[in-house]
């Protein structure tokens, strides 16, 4: 695995990235929209780090058509190596959270008995659309949860991102 990363050229990774970050956008608006699976308030957090590395990663692959990478493609790909680092938290977070580790938000675990707005009593009320909670996990495979499977998807994206990165830096001597 480390010998095709290290052959894998820079100019390559912008669109490796994009291609990967628009398949889970789409797997999970195929969850969503084709499989009924309503996300919860963290799930739809978990979602916009992908759309800004998706911005981030076309302008980094239109910047580095040529073999020598200037700053600027490095630049965006530093920005989607943070988004998905931010993404990995996010999604790690939310994963503790399913798996009882930690508390989650009130707003979003069934913790809190009491609605904030009178259109949210309402609808609880009528009987209406009830949010999914962030505690309990929708589905898994093997044991583990979209939330724990965004959170390696989010990991590999963050070093894959990193990896022009710290080319540029090892060719400039700022990382031995």
């Amino acid at each position: 695995m480390a010998s095709m990363l290290k052959n894998l050229p820079s100019n390559s990774i912008p669109w490796i990235v994009l291609a990967l970050s628009v398949a889970t956008l789409g797997t999970a608006y195929v969850f969503q929209y084709g499989f009924g699976y309503e996300p919860c308030h963290l799930c739809l957090q978990e979602r916009i780090p992908y759309v800004f590395a998706i911005g981030a990663a076309v302008i980094a692959g239109i910047l580095s058509r040529e073999a020598n990478l200037g700053i600027a493609p490095v630049i965006f790909m530093a920005l989607c190596a943070l988004a998905f680092a931010i993404g990995t938290v996010l999604s790690g977070y939310h994963a503790g959270v399913e798996y009882d580790w930690w508390k989650g938000p009130s707003n979003c675990t069934g913790s809190g008995l009491v609605a904030d707005s009178l259109e949210a009593l309402q609808q609880s009320l009528q009987g209406g659309v009830h949010a999914p909670r962030c505690d309990e996990a929708a589905w898994s495979i093997f044991g583990i949860s979209l939330a724990g499977l965004n959170f390696f998807v989010s990991l590999f994206l963050a070093a894959l991102s990193t990896i022009p990165v710290l080319r540029y830096l090892k060719e400039r001597g700022g990382v031995a």
